[in-house]
C-alpha cells in the first residue's frame, strides 16, 4: 500500500483544525533513543539513526502523515532525526511534538517540568531548530495535570504562538477529560492526547472528544508493544528498556516480565483480534479504528518491518462490530455504559 492508496474517505479529520491524516500513524519516543527519568532508563534500548529514518520514509511512502514526538524522548534526540528525515519532504507531515518535560541534553536526562509562558516559548523555539522546520503543526503540553491558572495561561501562550505562525493548532497530552474540556474555549485547541488500546479503554475522554469535535490521539495503542503477541512468560527485557526500569506507571510489565494477567487476556483475545486476516498488532489498531471516528493510534517503531506492519491497519480498517462486541464482553466491559 503506497501513499496513493489512502483514499480520501480513509483519511481522518484532525478534530476542527480543518487539517486531515491517515488514522494510523509514527509514534517516535522509541527512535529518541537512550534517557532517563528520574534516574531510570525512560528510552526503549539501542536504536540505528539511519535505520529509523528509512522507517520514516516508508512510512510517509505508505501514507502516514501524522508523526508524533516529543521534545522529551532522548532530550531532543528523536526531533532531530524527524528533521533529518522530513528534508525535502516537509509537506508529507504533520507534525506533533511535545512540551513540558525539562531536560539535561548532556546528561541525557529528564529533571522537572514547567509550562510556564516563558519557558514554552524558549522550548517552541528550540523544538523548531531540532525538527528544522519553520512551524509545529501540533504542538501539545506534555504534563498530564496542571492547575487551572496554569492550564489557561499555557494555553493563552500557546494562543500567542498560532498568531505568529510558530505552531498551527495544539493539544494536551492528558487522561483528565474534565481538565481539557476546559481548553475547548481556546480556538486552536484540537487535540487530546489519551492512554488507549485493548486494554485500557477511555470512555469519558472520547466522549468528550466526540462532542468538541476534538482529536484523540492514543499514546500506548499497543500496550507497550504487549498487543503485539511477541512476549511470552519467559520474556526478560534488558535493564535500558523502559518496561524493566521499574516505573510505577508501566503496567503490562513488572521487572521487565510480561505480567501473566494481561498474557491470559491476550490469549483469550487473540482469534477476535485476528478477525480478517490480521496480525495481533493489527487487530489492536483496528479496534482503536472501531472504538470511535475521532482516534488516531501512534504505535511506535524501531524498524521498517514494524511500520508496514501497523500501517497495513489501515487497508484492514476497523474491525467489526461483532468482534468489538466479543472483546468488550471477554473483557467485562459494558458497550451500552458508553
Amino acid at each position: 500500500m503506497l501513499a496513493d492508496d489512502i483514499s480520501t474517505n480513509m483519511r481522518r479529520p484532525l478534530g476542527r483544525s480543518g487539517l486531515s491524516a491517515a488514522p494510523v500513524g509514527l509514534g517516535c519516543w522509541a527512535i529518541g533513543g537512550y534517557f532517563t527519568l528520574g534516574g531510570k532508563p525512560d528510552g526503549w534500548g539501542e536504536i540505528d539513526d539511519e535505520q529509523s529514518i528509512r522507517a520514516i520514509n516508508l512510512g510517509l511512502e505508505m501514507g502516514a502523515s501524522l508523526i508524533d514526538t516529543a521534545d522529551a524522548y532522548g532530550t531532543g534526540h528523536s526531533e532531530e532525526v524527524i528533521g533529518r528525515a522530513l528534508k525535502g519532504r516537509r509537506g508529507d507531515a504533520i507534525i506533533a511534538t511535545k512540551f513540558g518535560y525539562t531536560y539535561d541534553r548532556a546528561a541525557r536526562a529528564l529533571v522537572g517540568t514547567d509550562v510556564s509562558p516563558a519557558y514554552i516559548e524558549r522550548a517552541c523555539a528550540a523544538s523548531l531548530q531540532r525538527l528544522a522546520t519553520g512551524y509545529i503543526d501540533l504542538y501539545q503540553i506534555h504534563v498530564g495535570e496542571l492547575t487551572d491558572d496554569q492550564a489557561d495561561a499555557a494555553g493563552e501562550t500557546l494562543e500567542k504562538l498560532t498568531e505568529v505562525g510558530a505552531i498551527r493548532f495544539w493539544g494536551w497530552s492528558t487522561d483528565n477529560a474534565a481538565a481539557a474540556k476546559r481548553m475547548v474555549k481556546f480556538p486552536h485547541f484540537v487535540a487530546v492526547q489519551q492512554e488507549l488500546n485493548v486494554f485500557i479503554d477511555g470512555p469519558d475522554m472520547l466522549t468528550m472528544c466526540e462532542g468538541n469535535d476534538l482529536a484523540s490521539l492514543n499514546r500506548s495503542p499497543l500496550a507497550m508493544g504487549f498487543l503485539t503477541g511477541k512476549f511470552g512468560p519467559d520474556t526478560r527485557l534488558p535493564e535500558d528498556d523502559v518496561r524493566a526500569a521499574g516505573h510505577n506507571w508501566v503496567r503490562f510489565f513488572e521487572d521487565g516480565r510480561p505480567r501473566a494477567d494481561y498474557l491470559r487476556r491476550l490469549s483469550e483475545l487473540r482469534e477476535l483480534l485476528q478477525t480478517g486476516g490480521r496480525t495481533l498488532a493489527q487487530g489492536a489498531l483496528g479496534w482503536l479504528l472501531a472504538r470511535s471516528p475521532n482516534t488516531f493510534p501512534i504505535p511506535g517503531f524501531k524498524t521498517e518491518a514494524q511500520v508496514r506492519e501497523n500501517l497495513g491497519s489501515i487497508e484492514k480498517g476497523p474491525l467489526p462490530a461483532t468482534a468489538m462486541a466479543e472483546i468488550e464482553k471477554l473483557l467485562g466491559r459494558d458497550v451500552d455504559q458508553r
